[in-house]
């Protein structure tokens, strides 16, 4: 179609100067060499030996496209102290670029952990062009070659010294293609890989056929070729090593112990071999060319007069581990969702159950004045009323652990059931209640750190029950079974008197995991509810005619010498039903007059009142106003808290904001344990006043200076601290409200019966997740104690470096309540490691017979030689196959050739098949090579006999399934 403006054709310009795609290309491959600044003379000192190992290699990367297609241009180098600035002029105007010098350093032949680029080529730095997607590969030959031109026109432009590699092919073929250029030379890097491998290339002599042909070298004696050789043989029966380990059985351990496994310790250790492998890599660091005869009939390289012995292990990947696996069972716990009645059918915490124990409480309180005679006790008994009710809604077969487990497990958890007879369980509950001094060490006070428990606890013990009961016996439905029964037992305790073995005295430990605490609670209440109990038995059996009052001042009597009984009395006129009626009583009281807030004549008159409730008298101190000695009174103990307790009242308090009666409840709240203390102090010293109560409770806030009175005699007068003075504050008011009333007559501070019934609830309504996530600190602290135990045998000093770690990421990670459970994974993943080290450890011990060895020295190099197996890449063997690691793994290499008679036929085809035994002679002792590495190196003048000298390399690799020349080939580009 003609185009309306014709003339507009005209301004058409095609401009040619435009880049092409492959020079935008080329480009940006400069420029990325410009900013990682590789451009110019390399310099450097010569390579050390094995830097390679013990260096650190780094790398940087950056992507480019051609076109639409991304490559990754990634460089490698060793990071090395930057060399002085006077090299760079000595190195004059001929130096070799440094990595052509490299090719020809021999100090690091065959590096244990390297780039392959690196192992083939003994280059300390290169950079390395790639598809960026690992799917993505450059396959056809057009393409590979105009990469190669691309590579080659940089780092012409650049005068970039560092080899430029392109990887090629399926990334899996590790196939790469290079170059390297310097003034006036350069040199090539290519690859051969074949799956199948040309018979002339098995040998040395026909490698050496393709290196001189390749080299091509116009110089008739051809300069000497020098030569590094490395066989590897891998050993992977150890015939004569069974792997000692089985998994432990719960079942016959009711018995006693099996398998390494005692009753409540984490069992520890492999079930399987973890080491999988040892390759022994025997080596002929520096041949000359002719030395050696390696052909396709006769080979000199016998493995046991090889220079050079190098062993690395291979590891099993994962091996199950005991521990490992405990733990990650336990901590799969915590991701149940199901409540235990959900697990067990309808559960014996239901209503129906209750109502019978209520009913039957409730009966026995009734009919008889002293508690339910106790029946033989034993852990049968106590289950059996419960097993009643758990078969009623589930068939008796259901139970998910049979009785023998379970008893075993009760007996383990409350050995103090064992005794029969009530009053041998009577004198034991003092001992048996855990109290045992802490031992000082550190292992012992990590539950502080880890916010678990003792290590002699209950809750410690129930942990490791529960993590056994979730590896052997019905997973979840065991945790829900021994759950339900130890919940069981704890109101059995509660509701007759019997104290929880296995707790620390006193209130609960704010440094313990809160299962811990609420169950040190329940014994606080059992211990208060024991003590009432008896104090009402012994009122009952001595009751005076002049009823209660008799009877407290009896206990007023009492109290002077004897205080630890007194404190069993001191409630004796307790209990749930009494309580309202003694607060009316000092209603009553003080309806006669008896209170002594109005001024001086109440506190005359309360003289005549009987003191009620004293403990003894406080030291030398003196009332101030009627002159008698002071007494420290009977007073109740501060109700005991556990932190979810604690946290709950301080929200309250903090609820209670500003405001006037806010302020005011916040006092009353915080103030009911003062007010206690004061009206038992009034009822032990009649007469006192708040002064006395500052002096005895808290003496700083009495301050006394000696003044001169009138007559010039010096006295001590004492008065009231400041705070103290503050009108109406918070002492002078609960003083102004206290009445006289003995401590056995106040309302309880601790209501041992709500509180007790409050932990059952809990304890109740846990579901199994919730169990784990409580106990998982136990668990986590007993899997710590069991390692460091383990390790201690071993003594591997990697291994206390990992340990230390986990304690303090532990001690981080547990201290918060619900940590996340990324980090909770982390912490079990890294005491599964250790377990696993230290399993290869006891593996490569019995594989080299540290313990048969009978002399000392040799022992402990054997011990060494075993401990640096575990800890680096690869392990050179001391005195090579004549040592005594090298004759060790000699015979293990025999021991494994000695296989059972093959069948004929395989005979016959592996005699047909295999030259490289016939060729070897000695192919009883050591199997085929399971790799071949050859190295060549020479120094030679190419392409023309007035050339330059130059290194030219050839690597070679033979294995069952590969084989691989690489090959660094350097030419004199001056005139060509």
């Amino acid at each position: 179609a003609l185009s309306p403006q014709p003339e507009s054709e005209v301004f058409e310009i095609t401009d040619f100067t435009t880049a092409s795609e492959w020079e935008r290309f080329i480009s940006k491959i400069e420029e990325v060499l410009n900013d990682w600044k590789l451009i110019g003379i390399s310099s450097g000192k010569p390579l050390e030996k094995g830097i390679f190992t013990t260096g650190t290699w780094e790398e940087k990367s950056d992507e480019i496209s051609f076109a639409d297609f991304k490559f990754s241009v990634t460089h490698h180098y060793l990071v090395q102290e930057p060399s002085d600035k006077d090299g760079k002029e000595e190195l004059g105007e001929d130096a070799l670029p440094l990595p052509m010098q490299d090719l020809l350093c021999m100090n690091n032949d065959f590096p244990p952990r390297a780039h392959c680029l690196v192992r083939w080529y003994g280059l300390r730095e290169f950079v390395v062009i790639a598809p960026a997607a690992n799917n993505d590969a450059v396959v056809s030959e057009s393409k590979c070659n105009l990469l190669l031109s691309s590579i080659s026109i940089a780092l012409g432009n650049t005068g970039c010294q560092v080899p430029l590699f392109v990887q090629i092919h399926h990334k899996w073929r590790r196939m790469y293609v290079g170059e390297c250029q310097g003034p006036g030379v350069r040199t090539d890097f290519e690859m051969v890989h074949l799956r199948k491998v040309p018979s002339q290339y098995t040998h040395l002599s026909g490698l050496l056929d393709i290196f001189k042909t390749k080299i091509g070298c116009p110089l008739t004696p051809l300069p000497p070729v020098s030569m590094a050789i490395r066989l590897t043989f891998v050993l992977q029966d150890w015939q004569q090593y069974f792997w000692p380990q089985q998994p432990p059985d719960i079942d016959a351990l009711v018995g006693g112990e099996v398998g390494g496994l005692e009753f409540g310790k984490l069992p520890f250790g492999a079930c399987e071999d973890p080491i999988s492998e040892l390759h022994l890599a025997t080596t002929w660091p520096h041949l000359a060319e002719g030395i050696i005869v390696d052909n396709d009939v006769y080979s000199d390289l016998d493995p046991l007069q090889a220079p050079q012995w190098s062993v690395r292990v291979r590891k099993a990947d994962n091996p199950q581990c005991l521990l490992g696996d405990f733990l990650t069972e336990f901590f799969k716990l915590c991701r149940r969702k199901e409540s235990t009645d959900e697990i067990l059918g309808r559960s014996a915490f239901d209503e129906e159950g209750k109502e019978a124990a209520d009913i039957s409480h409730a009966l026995s309180k009734l009919t008889e004045p002293a508690p339910v005679p106790i029946p033989k006790l034993s852990v049968t008994n106590m289950v059996h009323s419960a097993k009643k009710k758990i078969r009623k809604h589930r068939g008796v077969d259901e139970s998910p652990l049979n009785n023998d487990v379970l008893n075993t497990i009760l007996l383990f958890l409350f050995p103090d059931a064992a005794d029969k007879l009530a009053d041998v369980f009577e004198s034991r509950t003092s001992t048996s209640a855990g109290n045992n001094p802490p031992p000082e060490n550190e292992d012992y006070n990590l539950f502080s750190h880890f916010k678990s428990a003792p290590s002699d606890s209950l809750t410690y013990k129930l942990a490791l029950c529960l993590c056994m009961i979730n590896f052997y016996h019905g997973g979840v439905k065991g945790v829900a079974h021994l759950w339900q029964e130890f919940v069981l037992e704890m109101r059995y305790r509660w509701e007759n008197n019997y104290l929880i073995p296995g707790l620390a005295n006193g209130s609960p430990d704010l440094r313990c995991c809160l299962l811990h605490q609420k169950l040190q609670m329940l014994n606080c209440c059992i211990e208060r509810k024991k003590a009432r109990d008896e104090g009402k038995r012994g009122s009952m059996s001595d009751r005076s005619p002049g009823g209660a009052s008799g009877d407290g001042a009896k206990g007023g009597d009492h109290s002077g010498d004897n205080p630890e009984k007194e404190f069993g009395k001191s409630w004796e006129s307790w209990s749930d039903s009494e309580e309202e009626f003694f607060e009316c009583l000092s209603d009553t009281e003080d309806l006669k007059g008896n209170g002594q807030e109005n001024g001086k004549k109440g506190a005359k008159e309360s003289v005549n009142l009987k003191p009620e409730g004293r403990l003894h008298p406080h030291g030398k101190l003196m009332l101030l106003h009627p002159g008698e000695p002071l007494y420290v009174p009977i007073t109740q103990e501060p109700a005991p808290m556990t932190e979810d307790l604690l946290e709950e009242q301080s929200e309250v308090l903090a609820k209670l904001g500003t405001s006037a009666e806010g302020a005011h409840l916040r006092a009353r709240m915080q103030s009911a344990c003062l007010l206690s203390d004061m009206e038992s102090f009034k009822a032990a010293n009649p007469g006192c006043c708040l002064e006395d109560f500052v002096r005895w409770y808290s003496p700083r806030d009495y301050i006394e200076e000696e003044v001169v009175d009138e007559k010039g005699n010096k006295v001590i007068r004492g008065e009231l601290s400041a705070r103290m003075k503050i009108p109406s504050n918070m002492w002078v008011e609960a003083w102004e409200t206290a009445k006289p009333v003995p401590a056995r007559r106040q309302k309880r501070l601790f209501d041992d019966t709500r509180e007790a019934e409050k932990v059952l609830h809990y304890l109740a309504v846990q579901k199994p997740a919730d169990l784990a996530r409580h106990l998982l600190p136990c668990i986590i602290h007993a899997a710590v104690l069991k390692v460091k135990e383990e390790e201690a045998l071993e003594d591997i000093s990697s291994v206390k470096k990992i340990i230390k770690q986990i304690v303090s990421h532990s001690s981080k990670v547990l201290r918060f309540p619900s940590p996340e459970d990324k980090k909770l994974e982390e912490i079990i993943a890294q005491i599964m490691s250790v377990e696993a080290i230290i399993a290869r450890a006891r593996s490569l011990k019995a594989k080299f017979g540290v313990e048969k060895c009978e002399n000392e020295e040799e022992k402990e190099d054997l011990q060494r030689f075993v401990n640096s197996l575990l800890e680096q890449p690869e392990v050179s063997v001391v005195g090579a196959g004549r040592g005594p690691a090298g004759s060790i793994i000699h015979k293990l290499f025999v021991n494994a050739q000695r296989v059972p008679a093959v069948p004929p036929l395989e005979e016959e085809l592996r005699r047909s098949g295999s030259q490289e035994e016939r060729r070897q002679g000695m192919q009883s002792e050591f199997p085929p090579p399971t790799g071949r590495e050859v190295i060549l190196r020479a120094s030679v003048p190419r392409p023309a006999p007035y050339s330059k000298a130059l290194p030219q390399r050839m690597y070679s690799v033979l294995t069952r399934e590969d084989f691989r020349l690489a090959g660094a080939f350097s030419a004199d580009t001056t005139f060509f």
